[in-house]
């Protein structure tokens, strides 16, 4: 049994990198159809956050599996990138390192803001998605559902998910505060209706904003969102227009490519008058050119901008991490353990079944050679056989099951059975 996981975080690869390599949904779906013909013996699931984008696979035989450069090859393929412009960025995981690793992810220790609660929800999609696709498998499977039981044991038992713990509310109550020292006189724009928007209105009235509006390409949506917080949805044709008047403007949508380039920017710069904007681009990819921080009276901030802000809400929760931790690493144990069990399992079943059969075939040789003894010798017989097979067993199968608490080699169980001539 095998586990590999080959892909890129905001540990590795800048959010350029990660929004070229990123997946939403059907993007997902598409390649996990792709990883199934490309790899037909392999489990696979796509995860694909703001943070993070990693593939996950898994097969019984190491020959089924995709080697990490295959991996590579495949995201490069897919997204129409050269393998050398990604190929440094990305990083992989073998074995027991796979599951310790998506065990923290799912615990939101690697997040850029620990302890936010959206990653849960995100590994769930992407299992949901692999399970819709066929694309998952037994191995799959169990990690996931250890991953989530993982996530919930930690915000259970630890503090971590306490107090401001999410992209919003970093960016807005540790960030937008720095440039501006109220928010009720401000004009705040919110592009985008998804979970992300919702939540950054959340900690944008708290902070006292009033003056909201939210723009979406589903208007209906822009509708549904604005009224929750008493503000005023407005159409997408008006995008420009509600730029030129905004003071502040949170961008979290999920468009494959800018939806403000410079070339539009400059129509807006003019009508502006220089007057300051803030801009908090939330999106991966970006929704808005990087060049047009370089316009006079904007502040334009993506997400690894707000790194130094995440760092300190990093350090904050330092004093949960060694409890976390220890859940983290007592589970990756237990699911180790549990997964050789089950590889060791069906092995010594077989050379259990092998040797009842030799015993039995020897007593009925041996029954019918002595047919005259009586009922207590056969008895006798009997149970003699059994504690000799249990004794000759008792070395092989102790060794077997001492290797499977620390990670059973393949080698070994190809040996074993061929050792013992074990057939699948």
């Amino acid at each position: 049994m095998k586990f590999q996981m080959s892909g890129c975080s905001h540990h590795t690869a800048p959010v350029d990198v990660r929004g070229r390599l990123a997946f939403d949904p059907q993007q997902a779906r598409q390649a996990l159809s792709a990883l199934r013909k490309r790899f037909p013996g392999a489990e696979a699931v796509v995860l694909s956050t703001c943070n993070r984008v990693e593939i996950y696979t898994a097969a019984d035989t190491p020959a089924t599996m995709p080697s990490h450069q295959q991996v590579a090859e495949f995201l490069a393929d897919f997204h129409g990138l050269r393998l050398t412009d990604i190929f440094e960025d990305l990083f992989e995981r073998t074995g027991e390192d796979v599951v310790r690793h998506l065990f923290h992810v799912a615990a939101s220790l690697d997040s850029m803001v620990v302890g936010e609660p959206h990653i849960v929800a995100q590994i769930k999609q992407a299992y949901d998605i692999s399970c819709e696709r066929e694309s998952n498998g037994p191995l799959t499977n169990q990690v996931f559902q250890a991953a989530l039981r993982v996530a919930k044991r930690v915000a259970n038992e630890t503090s971590l998910n306490e107090k401001r713990v999410s992209i919003p509310s970093i960016a807005v109550a540790d960030f937008a505060t720095q440039i501006f020292e109220r928010f009720d006189d401000k004009r705040v724009l919110v592009i985008g209706a998804g979970e992300m928007a919702d939540e950054t209105l959340r900690y944008l009235v708290d902070e006292g904003a009033r003056r909201v509006v939210v723009l979406n390409r589903n208007f209906a949506k822009a509708e549904q969102l604005a009224a929750q917080w008493n503000g005023e949805a407005a159409p997408w044709t008006r995008l420009e227009q509600c730029l030129t008047e905004a003071d502040l403007v949170v961008s979290t949508t999920a468009a494959g490519e800018p939806i403000v380039t410079r070339a539009a920017f400059d129509r807006i710069e003019v009508a502006r008058y220089q007057r300051p904007l803030f801009i908090l681009d939330l999106a991966v990819p970006r929704d808005f050119d990087p060049a047009i921080g370089e316009c006079l009276g904007v502040y334009l901030y993506s997400l690894d901008d707000l790194r130094a802000a995440c760092d300190r809400n990093r350090q904050e929760r330092e004093k949960q991490w060694p409890a976390a931790l220890r859940i983290v690493d007592q589970e990756t144990a237990r699911f180790m353990a549990d997964l050789n069990h089950r590889a060791t399992g069906p092995i010594i079943k077989r050379l259990k079944q092998g040797w009842q059969q030799v015993k039995e075939d020897e007593l009925r040789r041996l029954h019918n050679k002595l047919p005259d003894l009586s009922d207590p010798v056969r008895q006798e017989i009997d149970q003699s056989f059994d504690r000799l097979i249990n004794k000759l067993l008792h070395p092989p199968l102790e060794s077997l099951r001492d290797e499977s608490e620390h990670g059973i080699p393949h080698a070994l169980l190809e040996a074993f059975k061929r050792l013992f001539q074990l057939k699948d």
